[in-house]
């Protein structure tokens, strides 16, 4: 199993991307656009797990209290080595703590933190090399605060399944946020 956890973006906030994106879609055919169902904020990607790892790891993460908290969108941005567009995440103190908090949780399950440090984004679209049209597509995203705002309420675990066509993304467990 290829697995990560990720907070999933409400109804709303899906769809006002979706709309959004449908307008840029037009502009860049040559990118891989994200689909609306697969847009998530990753809190820490897992990779092949074992299923002693899975069994290690579900009462660990089940057992994790954190408070729901507001979710904001920031400014749009490229990671320009991957070829990503992406929209940025606002890293405030509560979600940097729940993802300190997974990572913790999962490393005694043999997981290894990342080395690069947490930048909280969604992807929106891939292009296959550097591309200039990503660039320009950024520049026509709205800037921070100009979307809506969410509440996470859970995070998930998710199986990632690759195809030539991209990544399809199963729930495989479902993690309420809580007050502690």
């Amino acid at each position: 199993m290829r697995l990560f956890l990720a907070i999933p973006l409400a109804e709303s906030v899906a769809a006002e991307l979706a709309r959004l994106t449908s307008r840029l879609r037009s502009a860049a055919p040559d990118l891989r656009w994200s689909a609306p169902d697969s847009w998530h904020i990753t809190l820490q990607f897992l990779g092949e797990t074992t299923p002693a790892q899975y069994e290690c790891l579900i009462p660990r993460l089940a057992g994790l209290r954190s408070p729901p908290f507001l979710v904001r969108l920031a400014q749009p941005g490229l990671f320009d080595r991957a070829a990503i567009l992406h929209l940025g995440v606002e890293p405030t103190p509560q979600l940097l703590e729940l993802q300190q908090r997974i990572v913790a949780e999962t490393t005694p399950c043999g997981f290894e933190p990342e080395s690069r440090p947490y930048h909280p984004h969604i992807t929106l679209a891939r292009s296959k090399s550097r591309s200039r049209n990503l660039h320009s597509l950024a520049a026509r995203l709205p800037g921070q605060g100009s979307l809506t705002a969410f509440t996470a309420r859970e995070f998930l675990l998710y199986e990632s399944h690759l195809s030539s066509s991209g990544s399809t993304y199963e729930v495989r467990h479902r993690f309420p946020l809580e007050p502690r």
